[in-house]
């Protein structure tokens, strides 16, 4: 097996020393051939130097801080294997795991560890579930983790995708919806995390940028999941309203407001029925 790690860092001054000595002992025991990628983000703290007193890997510095999916995307285009490790240097993971993904490389294009147990920080919880439960609903999957940042991915499958992916933590969230809405192969592993060392970057902006990217990623793949719910919405809203006010006048009656929800959903329709086309299209061209 033959597989390139991409561990992505920054301001991991904490965590990204212990992290690589454990992948490295773990590796040091095993058949595999493997390189070691790590992207320094711009780290404003002592990452950047510890980092260049480690050997055995292959590092890349970012002038500044572009983001965690800026950082994958730069370790997997200098990538020289087919198969990309997703790892985080915040020592979350635990390299023991690794061999229960890889023992799927034939069947699957990407195998992804699935967080049981601890999750991460509990005022997070809310926010995934949040997340998970509508991108289950628009991509018709139950999604065991849908942004988890341990798995197992083809090389050519991701690059297939490079130009629809971000730059922030919504990377793991797009291409998990990305391999779904093409009916790629996708497997679960579970596995268990420790908890993180050091402070966290993620804030309510990225909750907010997941939640936009299910959305926009649904969109390119699959509008009519997303536009014919609104639609169906505003005609009943238009039947219900044109009922109430013929009860309550007991006559008949078709109000403006129920000619706007109406034409509304009936434009939405239309509109979703056009963007499913032009959706289908880009992706047969591409």
């Amino acid at each position: 097996m033959k597989f390139s790690i991409v561990i992505p860092a920054y301001n991991e001054e904490k965590a990204i020393e212990d992290t690589l000595k454990e992948l490295k002992d773990y590796l040091s025991n095993k058949k595999y051939q493997t390189e070691i990628i790590v992207v320094n983000d711009g780290s404003k703290d002592q990452t950047k130097k510890i980092l260049e007193k480690i050997e055995g890997i292959k590092l890349i510095n970012h002038p500044y801080n572009k983001g965690y999916g800026a950082s994958i995307k730069s370790g997997v285009k200098n990538a020289q294997y087919d198969w990309i490790l997703l790892y985080d240097g915040d020592g979350q993971h635990q390299p023991q795991y690794i061999e229960k993904l890889i023992k799927h490389n034939k069947n699957y294009d990407m195998v992804i560890g699935a967080r049981v147990g601890y999750q991460g920080p509990l005022s997070r919880q809310p926010g995934k579930k949040l997340l998970t439960l509508v991108a289950n609903y628009l991509v018709q999957q139950k999604i065991p983790d849908l942004n988890s940042g341990f798995r197992l991915i083809k090389k050519d499958s991701f690059l297939k995708f490079l130009h629809i992916l971000p730059n922030g933590f919504s990377i793991s969230t797009t291409i998990t919806l990305a391999f779904f809405k093409e009916g790629l192969n996708i497997k679960y592993i579970p596995i268990r995390i420790n908890k993180r060392k050091g402070q966290s970057t993620v804030g309510l902006k990225d909750g907010f940028e997941a939640l936009m990217t299910v959305l926009r990623t649904i969109t390119l793949f699959s509008p009519l999941r997303i536009f014919l719910p609104i639609s169906f919405f505003l005609f009943c809203l238009s039947l219900l309203v044109s009922i109430v006010q013929s009860v309550y006048l007991k006559e008949f009656n078709i109000s403006d407001t129920t000619i706007l929800f109406f034409v509304s959903s009936l434009f939405l329709f239309f509109f979703g029925l056009l963007a499913d086309q032009i959706s289908a299209v880009r992706r047969e061209r591409r």
